[in-house]
């Protein structure tokens, strides 16, 4: 049996008149890549930043390692073990790359299980090994997102949000960046990914949920649904 490591129940989500997610209700378990597709506006952005702490619902619960957390706020969501990677990166541009890194692990007290994540992300990242000192703003599209990856890493987490992490990339860097997806995975990490190449992540992920207009419309095995032909017209270029 597997175990839950989110769950997500009966969301309702408002902006003023606008009903952007309207009852969904999904969950992810420990170990898994689960992939969140959609169009553009369908909610997904809006999902995660409701689970993150971000937004607050105006129905539903979200449940993180059995505890709910639906209005903890943001940074107490980190502490617990849950890290977003937003959309376009929002590293601190005027910083260098090393003190990026250093804000990512503000949470933690533990000075020397830092000092070791942060070598491990130097491994995993050499390019961000070579630019250490170099301010983050300097950097390239791709050497951001790496950094706004690596950032996550050293907050120690278990769950890893992640939005559009291949936006604006090149097709060599896409690839790239979902086999550093992959390798959470396989350092025994949870993935929850938001990605408009709903191909790639489909092909990386263990399970998908397909949202349309703030409504969960299909859900299932990844490739079973990559074979799905209203998937495959809606989002695979089939």
């Amino acid at each position: 049996m597997s175990e839950v490591l989110l769950k997500v129940e009966n969301l309702n989500v408002y902006y003023g008149m606008i009903h952007a997610l309207k009852g969904i209700s999904f969950e992810v378990n420990k170990g898994e890549i689960v992939s969140l597709i959609g169009a553009n506006g369908a909610g997904k952005t809006t999902t995660l930043h409701t689970i993150t702490g971000l937004i607050h619902p105006k129905e539903g619960r979200v449940l993180y390692k059995g505890e709910e957390i639906t209005r903890t706020p943001a940074h107490k969501i980190v502490g617990m073990g849950m890290v977003h990677v937003p959309e376009g990166r929002r590293i601190f541009q005027g910083l260098s790359v090393y003190d990026n890194l250093l804000l990512g692990s503000y949470s933690r007290k533990d000075k020397n299980e830092i000092k070791e994540n942060l070598e491990k992300v130097f491994v995993q990242f050499p390019r961000l090994a070579e630019r250490r000192t170099q301010l983050a703003g300097t950097l390239s599209g791709g050497e951001q997102q790496m950094l706004a990856m690596g950032r996550a890493l050293l907050s120690s987490p278990e769950l890893i949000v992640l939005d559009e992490p291949s936006m604006g990339l090149s097709p060599l860097l896409v690839g790239e960046v979902f086999e550093i997806v992959k390798s959470f995975r396989e350092a025994g990490k949870t993935v929850l990914l938001v990605e408009q190449n709903a191909k790639k992540a489909m092909s990386i992920s263990d399970r998908a949920y397909v949202l349309e207009n703030g409504v969960i419309t299909m859900s299932g095995d990844s490739r079973e649904l990559a074979e799905d032909e209203r998937v495959r017209k809606a989002y695979l270029g089939a």
